[in-house]
């Protein structure tokens, strides 16, 4: 199955040298490989406003004004330059924002026609669809599952945790749309996962929010994002940080709440999400080991059994996971959609050269090789890797600067769950 918010990291990445063109409209590089792109054809434009969103800010930073769409044409040049970028018998798009709905069904109707007529013979096309679920009709429906479309659906657990943070623009909850978009999907039969972030205050309530994914909305596959984002998110790029600024893990300025922490009031705390973790992974190996995939647990037996990630945050290396807004600008990554990371735009450079390139080589391996002597001393560097560099804002014990904020939590987690994940890889040796 692939995934909606992280690339599948099968194996480690694989870089080729291209070439440039000098063409007016840049032409497909002589090799190509396997990556992913996020596609934002909205941009952040949304029609709720969710406290923690990370992307919404985007509106300032990048100076996009609301209700900008991605043109015809560029739509036609991405499609065309991702298919002709990959190499293999799939080749899946994936569609976030913003709120993609928003751009309305005839924009998705023109995406599968392009498709069609770009599709080379003997390769399948793929399309996925992050959405919050408040737009969705029988109209929508019925198209998603007539094209096979996989629909992620952002839901963050019961009604009075999910109403925390994700309320609309005029302060109004969503649960109860969201629940009405999931039935409609239930109703015509399209495939959905369900993506929780995991918050400041879900995290204290693990099984509450695992159990009501699992018997209310019915999800067969669990995704859960750790919520974690610095103050100074909305102006400063990852990997940005002053150093002189991090704190020491397990401080007051480590964690969420404080006057002088460095996160947001909504971020996890590291000690809760390892809470979280370990409480719904009990109850994932009791009980539905088989039945119901967890994106963090699924890769944990994985790569416990010695193989390649299946999350992109818990790969050795990252940088196969590129993404695309509205106008035609490409980033490292989907959480590093900064002017630090620009590419370049798919107008002048084809996006399997910026894939490919040396500066995106770098940004992958960075990943593995800016890991603090802490993480490479750690009995679970191999399952963890530093998990994603965007979250690395924090002091070791012995005070080195770059350690994951999360760190603590995950180890807790780890600490908890080696025994059953090891008794797992041997069962499906």
């Amino acid at each position: 199955m692939h995934s909606i918010e992280g690339m599948t990291s099968e194996q480690p990445v694989k870089w080729f040298e291209t070439r440039a063109s000098s063409a007016k409209e840049p032409m497909a590089p002589r090799q190509k490989g396997r990556f992913h792109a996020m596609a934002k054809p909205i941009g952040s434009t949304c029609n709720i406003d969710c406290a923690y969103c990370y992307y919404l800010h985007k509106e300032q930073l990048l100076d996009q004004r609301r209700g900008r769409r991605m043109e015809q044409s560029m739509l036609e040049r991405y499609i065309r330059q991702y298919i002709e970028a990959q190499n293999g018998d799939e080749i899946i798009f994936s569609w976030q924002g913003g709120e993609p709905t928003m751009l309305g069904l005839d924009f998705f109707r023109d995406i599968v026609e392009i498709q069609k007529r770009c599709a080379p013979a003997g390769r399948r096309i793929l399309n996925d669809l992050q959405t919050n679920g408040t737009l969705l009709d029988d109209d929508w429906c019925g198209f998603l599952k007539q094209h096979d479309f996989l629909v992620g659906i952002s839901i963050d657990g019961p009604r009075e945790l999910h109403d925390t943070f994700r309320l609309d623009r005029k302060g109004r909850p969503t649960f109860e749309s969201v629940m009405r978009g999931i039935g409609l999907l239930k109703k015509h039969g399209v495939k959905f996962n369900t993506l929780t972030v995991v918050n400041r205050v879900n995290a204290k309530r693990p099984l509450d929010v695992y159990r009501f994914l699992r018997n209310e909305v019915g999800s067969s596959y669990i995704q859960f994002i750790p919520c974690v984002e610095p103050k100074d998110f909305r102006s400063i790029a990852p990997q940005h940080w002053p150093t002189e600024s991090m704190p020491m893990i397990g401080s007051d300025g480590a964690k969420p709440g404080n006057p002088d922490s460095v996160v947001t009031d909504w971020s996890v705390d590291p000690e809760d999400w390892g809470y979280f973790l370990s409480r719904t992974f009990d109850e994932w190996y009791r009980k539905d080991v088989g039945h119901v995939l967890v994106n963090l647990f699924e890769t944990a037996v994985v790569q416990t059994m010695g193989r390649p990630a299946q999350t992109c945050v818990t790969a050795e290396f990252c940088g196969k996971a590129m993404a695309i807004e509205h106008d035609g600008e490409v980033y490292s990554c989907d959480h590093y959609v900064y002017p630090d990371f620009a590419l370049g735009n798919i107008r002048d450079v084809h996006l399997g050269e910026m894939a490919f390139s040396q500066r995106q080589q770098k940004f992958g391996y960075a990943k593995r090789d800016s890991l603090p002597a802490f993480c490479k001393k750690c009995t679970y560097l191999k399952l963890c890797w530093g998990e994603c560099p965007k979250n690395r804002f924090v002091r070791s014990p012995d005070g080195e600067p770059g350690l994951n904020y999360l760190c603590s939590g995950i180890r807790k987690f780890y600490n908890h769950a080696s025994w059953a994940l090891r008794q797992l890889a041997n069962e499906s040796m």
